[in-house]
C-alpha cells in the first residue's frame, strides 16, 4: 500500500505526490510504475503542473508548498528555485554564495523534499559532472538527473 495521493509517470521514472487538504508535503522519485489517479483537489492541481512541466520544461510551478526542513536547508531550496530551466549551478557556487561548504549544499539538496517544483537536479559538480542526486551517487536516480537535465538543454 502506497501513501501517494497521486502518482505521475515520466519517461523513465514516477513523481509520487504526497499532501494533506492545503500544502504539497513532499514529491518523491519513484521507478516506473502505473499511475495513481488523484485523490484530493490539490492533488489533482500538481498532477496538472507536473504534466505542464513534462510537455513544456520552461513551466513555472506555482504549488503550495510546505516545506520541512532547517533554515539552510530552506535558504539552499530557495535559492535552487531561483535557477532558471537550462541552467545549472555548481555545488561550490553555490556555497560560496552564502558562505557554506559544498558537500553541507549537497545534503541540503539531497533533502528537497520538492524534486522537479525545486529543481536540485539543476546543481552539478565543479568539472559539470553530475555530483549525486536525492542522496544517491549512482544508479537509477542518476539516470533521472542525466534526463531531466537533457529535457531542459542544460
Amino acid at each position: 500500500m502506497n501513501d501517494y495521493a497521486a502518482i505521475v509517470s515520466a519517461p523513465g521514472f514516477s513523481l509520487g505526490i504526497r499532501c494533506n487538504e492545503d500544502e504539497i508535503t513532499g514529491i518523491e522519485f519513484l521507478e516506473p510504475r502505473a499511475e495513481v489517479a488523484p485523490q484530493s483537489l490539490l492533488a489533482k492541481e500538481a498532477v496538472r503542473q507536473l504534466r505542464a512541466w513534462l510537455k513544456d520544461p520552461q513551466h513555472t510551478f506555482s504549488l503550495p508548498l510546505a516545506p520541512q526542513g532547517t533554515p539552510f536547508q530552506r535558504k539552499v531550496w530557495s535559492d535552487v528555485a531561483a535557477i532558471p530551466p537550462g541552467k545549472t549551478r555548481q555545488y561550490g557556487e553555490m556555497a560560496a554564495a552564502i558562505g557554506s561548504g559544498p558537500r553541507a549544499v549537497g545534503n541540503a539538496c539531497g533533502a528537497n523534499p520538492y524534486p522537479v517544483v525545486v529543481p536540485c537536479h539543476r546543481v552539478v559538480a565543479a568539472n559539470q559532472g553530475l555530483g549525486g542526486f536525492a542522496r544517491s551517487r549512482g544508479g537509477f536516480l542518476l539516470d533521472v538527473k542525466r534526463w531531466l537535465l537533457a529535457r531542459e538543454q542544460a
